[in-house]
């Protein structure tokens, strides 16, 4: 019998929703939540011996204490097997998940696989890493997901042979390898070229990755009287966080008045950012978002003004979904309130 220890987050273990989403690891002994689920994809081969819980913002901001902590919890059930999740498209429950599958397949090298939608952080981040099943971008998926994620993870726990992303479902994992064809690499290249002349299906054998084209806007005509804003995903906030901007894989963004400001002091501003250490934003706001220097230009008359709000969010695991839905919403009020060019800034 294959022992699974099954990786779950706070929502789904029950605990709560966003409000609990600080909640520290916790072991039991049980079936929780998709993992009933999991268990009659499972059958007869394989039993979960345990369930962790973990809140999804208690692991990506106590990152090494966390992973320290599941690692001896899962040590002691002696698994075979490792499944966390599926995440779907929760972006701080892909990067927690992604993170202690490679922390236990590195520290006990046993099998382990997870669950996300292709465009969750964590897949892009853990795909070469491990095994993530596809899955959709919501947990209406669930029924999908889990007997994929399933038949891949026994086929890893009985040492199978794996086959391809196609064959298997699991996302692209970017990792090259030697076949033999029956017919050599020019002829097969020359047919899928006239397969696409001709408007046929075709399948590549090497997949280019796919690059959003995004154009230039034209150059500002007259900076001196040009109203100029500032936007960054460098969490910025003022002092105490008040919208809760997750330090990682950002679900909101924030609009913050900064007319009559002249300086980003520490008393007033901090930013809420991980992953980077903080220590220098924190002691002068500016250095990430630099409303000082843009005063300066502004008293001088090198541009006509500094747009009253500014805008921002964390980069640090956030989705390109979440990033470019985030951009459409005040991208149309920064037109309305006639700013002519922005100011990105990142960490």
């Amino acid at each position: 019998m294959i022992k699974v220890v099954h990786y779950i987050n706070q929502f789904y273990g029950g605990i709560g929703g966003e409000e609990k989403a600080d909640y520290k690891p916790e072991v039991r002994e049980a079936v929780v939540g998709p993992g009933m689920a999991l268990k009659a994809a499972l059958g007869a081969d394989a039993e979960i011996v345990a369930t962790v819980i973990c809140g999804d913002s208690y692991f990506n901001e106590n990152l090494e204490v966390a992973t320290s902590e599941i690692l001896e919890m899962v040590k002691k059930y002696n698994p075979d097997l490792f499944i966390a999740g599926p995440a779907f498209n929760a972006g701080r429950y892909g990067v927690a998940c992604g993170s202690i599958c490679k922390a236990v397949k590195e520290n006990f090298n046993i099998p382990v696989v997870s669950g996300m939608y292709v465009e969750n952080p964590g897949a892009e981040m853990f795909k070469k890493d491990l095994h993530i099943v596809e899955t959709a971008n919501a947990a209406t998926g669930m029924r999908q997901a889990i007997p994929a994620m399933v038949k891949l993870a026994l086929k890893l726990a009985k040492g199978e042979e794996i086959g391809s992303p196609a064959e298997e479902g699991y996302i692209v994992r970017g990792i090259r390898k030697n076949v033999f064809k029956d017919e050599r690499g020019s002829k097969r290249a020359v047919n899928m070229l006239v397969a696409k002349l001709k408007g046929e299906e075709f399948t590549t054998e090497y997949a280019m990755p796919d690059f959003d084209r995004v154009e230039p806007n034209p150059a500002v005509l007259d900076i001196k009287n040009a109203k100029i804003a500032l936007v960054t995903s460098g969490g910025i906030v003022p002092k105490g966080n008040p919208d809760r901007i997750e330090a990682s894989s950002a679900s909101k963004y924030g609009k913050y008045d900064i007319d009559g400001v002249e300086d980003l002091t520490k008393e007033t501003y901090e930013t809420a950012h991980g992953g980077y250490d903080p220590v220098y934003a924190n002691e002068d706001a500016d250095r990430v978002l630099p409303v000082d220097v843009l005063r300066e230009l502004e008293n001088e008359g090198v541009i006509g003004k500094l747009h009253r709000y500014f805008y921002t969010t964390v980069g640090n695991g956030t989705s390109v979904a979440n990033a470019k839905k985030f951009a459409s919403t005040f991208a149309k009020e920064l037109v309305n309130d006639g700013v002519q060019a922005v100011i990105l800034t990142s960490t």
